[in-house]
C-alpha cells in the first residue's frame, strides 16, 4: 500500500481517493497526451481548415469585385482575430481537460479520475470488461475503448472525452490518446487475463486490435472526488 502511493509521489502522478484494497497493486498510470486530445477531442486542426478556407474566400470575393489589393488582404485579415482565438480557447479546453484527467490500471480495475470543474471518479473492475481494443493514430498514440457488460451506467456526456466516440447507444469509456498505447495495452491483456472472467486473447499486428472478449457480472461505478 504505502509502495504505491510512493511511486504516484515520484512518478508526479496524481494519488488515488483512497487507499488500495489489500492485494491490489497499481500496473499503470498516465494522462492522454494534450496533441492527442486537442486534435482528435477538440479538432483544432478542421477549426484551422475551417478559417482557413474562410479566409481564402475572402480573399478571392474581394479580388472578384474589383477591390484594390491592399484592401482585399486588410478585408480578409480580419477574420484572423477570430481565428487565433477560437484555436486558443480549444487549445486551453484541451490543456485543462489533460490536466484534470488520470487513468489508472490496477489488478482488480481501471480507474478514470476526470472533470475541470467537478473531479470525478469512475471505477471498472476488470470483471466488468467484456472487451478491448486497441487503435494506432499517425502520431503514434492510440486510443483503447472499454466495452462493459452494463452500458447504460455509462454517461456519455458526463465521461466525453473519455469516451469512444460516437457509440450513443452502448456507451463505451476510452483511454484516450495515450502516448504509449502499445504498453498500456499489453498491460491490460495481461492484468484481465489474470481475472477468473474474461480471459485475454493475445495482440494482433493490426493497428485495430481486439485484446479481450467475454461476459461478466459487476458495474463500473462513477463518484464525485
Amino acid at each position: 500500500m504505502k509502495q504505491d502511493h510512493h511511486q504516484f509521489e515520484s512518478a508526479q502522478f496524481k494519488e488515488l481517493l483512497a487507499p488500495l484494497p489489500v492485494g491490489e497493486r497499481v500496473i499503470w498510470q498516465g494522462k492522454p497526451s494534450f496533441k492527442g486530445l486537442a486534435l482528435r477531442s477538440f479538432h483544432i486542426r478542421e477549426v484551422a481548415i475551417y478559417f482557413g478556407v474562410l479566409l481564402a474566400w475572402r480573399l478571392w470575393s474581394n479580388w472578384s469585385h474589383g477591390v484594390q489589393a491592399g484592401d482585399a488582404v486588410i478585408s480578409a485579415l480580419w477574420l484572423i482575430a477570430p481565428a487565433l482565438s477560437a484555436i486558443a480557447v480549444l487549445a486551453g479546453l484541451a490543456w485543462l481537460f489533460r490536466r484534470a484527467a488520470c487513468y489508472t490500471l490496477t489488478s482488480k480495475r481501471v480507474l478514470f479520475q476526470f472533470g475541470v470543474a467537478l473531479p470525478m471518479t469512475m471505477n471498472i473492475p476488470l470483471s466488468k470488461i467484456t472487451n478491448a481494443a486497441l487503435k494506432i493514430h499517425r502520431d503514434g498514440s492510440g486510443d483503447i475503448p472499454l466495452g462493459v457488460s452494463d452500458g447504460k451506467r455509462v454517461s456519455y456526456l458526463l465521461l466525453w472525452p473519455h469516451i469512444r466516440p460516437w457509440r450513443l447507444r452502448a456507451p463505451e469509456p476510452m483511454l484516450c490518446a495515450l502516448p504509449d498505447a502499445e504498453i498500456v495495452a499489453a498491460r491490460l491483456s495481461e492484468a484481465l487475463g489474470g481475472q477468473p472472467a474474461p480471459k485475454a486473447d493475445a495482440l494482433s499486428a493490426s493497428t485495430n486490435r481486439n485484446l479481450v472478449s467475454g461476459v461478466t457480472d459487476n458495474s463500473p461505478s462513477t463518484a464525485a472526488a
